[in-house]
């Protein structure tokens, strides 16, 4: 084992990598008989880190081992030198089963020996901005950039992809100069002398196009049809705002999902609109029951109702009739490229992208009716993406039922292909979605139009983020699996289910999605921006109750032995008018032990053996006269024996505190954040991992505290300020015998203080 960790770190893997491979018992055998053969080649030491590199991935994804010996041999000899060519060889021998291989037109179909100077990139580059020259100068540096790479590309099937781009960004510069202060300032909106509708909408002065003033949005493309279709989608909408609210039914959503919720319901509500629930239920794998449920209570839960829930699986068939239109006018083709080809910037063209149109229809149809398996082929659309990726996919193949059309289909729409067209079927106004779709907004109107169908405006905005917390779907189910937290709905976590169970108002949540605003900027805010909106809410709607966490147990030695009284506690102090709830006083109450000192301190101001102090809201002061304490556990105090005298005679004590009579036993849940740093997840900050970096101390239960008895009545998720304490929620795992408390937040004032 040694032997083989030191040879997979001889060629550059790191050390863990190299462990990692060695759990791998088919990959590490496949590694080291292919770095044996390239060492046979070149001699022990001639394997650099290149060279390594191209070898793992060889027998990382090389299917037929009897292969492994030619290609070792071809890396080894140089002839293979890039992941392009790698590609190549890979796919070459798994087409070529037959012995022997040959080897001419193995190197033919490899690029062997092809030798791309940068002469010709500068030609090939240069003749790729030559033909985009007038559009460039009038667009500059909001030109689509993409596309001069993928045509760049094409015309240079084995260049560099990187060299291509960095040619690119110099002949770009070359030909436009430096970005001018105009270049960075905000397209102007484009007039159009063209007469949209009558009943057409003014533009506001704002970000976002009006409806029916799509054309004016930054990069939307004007067709010959754009304005029949707008005039018809206004007839159909009647100018009204449509927006939608589109989460994939595979996860819990989480704070940031709610300034979306707030922003697509809210805009649409501002403007007299719609606002449209659509689950993008297009991956059936990972999408389940639970998840379409929550995500509909907790859009309800913070106060918004969808004008219609909507799936887009309702439209599968209109989709695919639309993918076959699109193979008919040329826009898409069935490719056989496989799934890891296909990653990366530098992915090969496809050797199938200029196949006839009837051929991929045919193929088509024959992977809507079963007949590929997994894999074997996808069908893909014939664009450049902003960010340079070419001809991303439109359907893939999975033979995963569907939890709403079941077996009825085994190819399903991407998000790429169906988000906007979904939006044009429902007639979507205005596709709101955050900063990282801005890469997909050429898509989203090259596809529209491709296939002539009303074009939506997309504008996007930047994401809310919290820190110390993680919200990926995937960390979570980490935190889950490993027992770091209980469940997606855990208090500590910022889920929207955990932040209800924890007690935070929904109109505190939309009140802080207010508060940070919509921006195109990205927004990374501490939690304790979240929490003072919570205290805001709770302040005005949680009634006062009075609870003792650690409680210690005083005697009343001058009221009689049954002395029973009713004490008149109002629920919001400052205003009595709100109500009240009435709660027993007898010859024992419970006080919290921080408010009893043995020894007088400079400065406290409550319960001390010299010092009296007073009862809130029962009109009586309190002096120590003996104090009981048990040996066996290092003399604590565990009672206070204590005489009462009426506050209208005596003298004003320094200070008032809480007390509990005849209480309801009640386990509490004190919460801290969950991480230990501001950013978990950055390896700056925590090298070792998200899962390094849990607070210890995040969680502490107390099981037997003590609450007043006119909480008996509480309902699940029921909030309290329990005076002097902090914000509380009744917790689901309440039950008839125990009441579970969790604290939403701790009161404004520093609750260290003494």
């Amino acid at each position: 084992m040694a032997d083989m960790l030191a040879l997979f770190t001889s060629i550059g893997l790191s050390e863990q990598k190299a462990k990692e491979t060695l759990k791998n018992e088919a990959l590490s055998s496949a590694l080291k008989d292919a770095v044996t053969q390239a060492q046979r080649v070149r001699g022990a030491s001639g394997v650099d880190k290149t060279m390594g590199t191209l070898l793992y991935n060889m027998a990382s994804r090389l299917k037929d081992t009897k292969r492994l010996t030619f290609l070792s041999d071809n890396i080894a000899q140089c002839k293979i030198c890039t992941e392009l060519q790698l590609a190549a060889a890979l796919d070459f021998v798994k087409s070529h089963p037959q012995e022997p291989i040959n080897q001419k037109a193995f190197e033919e179909a490899c690029g062997v020996g092809v030798v791309i100077t940068p002469e010709q990139i500068e030609d090939a580059v240069s003749t790729v901005i030559k033909k985009h020259k007038e559009q460039l100068l009038n667009e500059r540096y909001r030109f689509n950039m993409g596309l001069l790479m993928g045509e760049a590309r094409t015309a240079l099937k084995w260049a560099d992809g990187k060299v291509i781009k960095n040619e690119v960004d110099m002949q770009v510069l070359h030909l436009l100069g430096p970005k001018t202060e105009a270049d960075l300032e905000k397209k102007p909106k484009v007039t159009h002398k063209a007469k949209v509708a009558e009943n057409e909408a003014k533009v506001k002065k704002d970000e976002v196009a009006m409806n029916g003033e799509n054309y004016k949005t930054e990069g939307y493309v004007i067709t010959p049809n754009t304005m029949d279709l707008l005039k018809k989608h206004l007839e159909i909408t009647g100018g009204q705002i449509r927006t939608r609210f589109p989460p994939e039914p595979n996860g819990i959503l989480h704070i940031g999902h709610a300034k979306a919720i707030n922003f697509n319901f809210g805009y649409a509500k501002a403007n007299n609109g719609i606002c449209f629930l659509r689950y993008d239920d297009t991956n059936p794998e990972k999408e389940e029951e639970k998840y379409f449920t929550a995500i509909k209570d907790m859009v309800e839960w913070l106060g918004y109702k969808p004008y219609a829930v909507t799936h887009a699986s309702d439209n599968f068939q209109q989709l695919y009739d639309l993918a076959v239109d699109l193979v008919r006018r040329g826009h898409a083709y069935v490719c056989h490229q496989k799934g890891e080809e296909l990653k990366g910037h530098n992915a090969p063209a496809s050797p199938w992208r200029d196949r006839p149109v009837e051929e991929s229809l045919v193929l088509f149809d024959r992977m809507k009716k079963g007949v590929f398996a997994e894999g074997e082929a996808t069908l893909r659309m014939k664009m450049v993406m902003e960010d340079g990726k070419m001809d991303p996919v439109a359907y893939r193949i999975k033979y995963t039922p569907h939890h709403r059309t079941g077996d009825e289909w085994c190819i399903y729409p991407t998000y790429d292909y169906t988000h906007c067209l979904c939006d044009s079927i429902e007639n979507i106004t205005h596709s709101l979605c955050t900063k990282e779709f801005q890469a997909r907004r050429s898509s989203y109107f090259w596809l529209c139009n491709a296939l002539d169908v009303y074009c939506p405006v997309q504008w996007e905005y930047g994401r809310l983020n919290l820190t110390y917390t993680v919200v990926s779907k995937r960390k979570i189910i980490k935190l889950v699996e490993t027992g770091v937290v209980r469940d997606w709905d855990d208090p500590r976590l910022f889920t929207l289910t955990a932040l209800r169970r924890r007690g935070f108002p929904p109109e505190a949540i939309n009140n802080f999605c207010a508060r940070v605003g919509v921006t195109v900027s990205q927004t990374t805010t501490e939690p304790h921006l979240l929490e003072s909106c919570v205290r805001d809410v709770l302040n005005d709607s949680a009634p006062r109750v009075m609870a003792v966490l650690e409680p210690l147990k005083v005697t009343i030695t001058n009221l009689p032995e049954n002395s029973k009284s009713d004490v008149r506690v109002p629920d919001f102090p400052a205003n009595e008018a709100k109500g009240s709830h009435v709660v027993p006083f007898t010859r024992t109450i419970f006080i919290e032990q921080s408010d009893f000192r043995e020894v007088m301190e400079k400065g406290y101001k409550r319960l001390t053996p010299e010092q009296p102090v007073g009862l809130r809201h029962a009109g009586y002061i309190i002096s120590v006269q003996k104090v009981i304490k048990v040996r066996c556990f290092k003399g604590k105090v565990v009672e206070l024996e204590v005489t009462c005298c009426s506050s209208d005679t005596a003298e004003k004590p320094k200070a008032f505190i809480h007390w509990v009579s005849q209480p309801l036993l009640c386990e509490v849940r004190l919460y801290e954040r969950l991480f230990l740093h501001k950013h978990p997840e950055d390896p700056a900050e925590v090298p070792s991992g998200f899962l390094s970096d849990i607070n210890p101390h995040s969680m502490q239960t107390i099981s037997s505290a003590l609450v007043d008895i006119s909480v008996k009545e509480a309902k699940v998720f029921d909030k309290f300020q329990f005076e002097r304490v902090g914000y509380f929620s009744l917790d689901p795992d309440s039950t008839a015998d125990k009441f579970v408390f969790n604290r939403t937040v701790t009161l404004k004032e520093d609750p260290g203080k003494i």
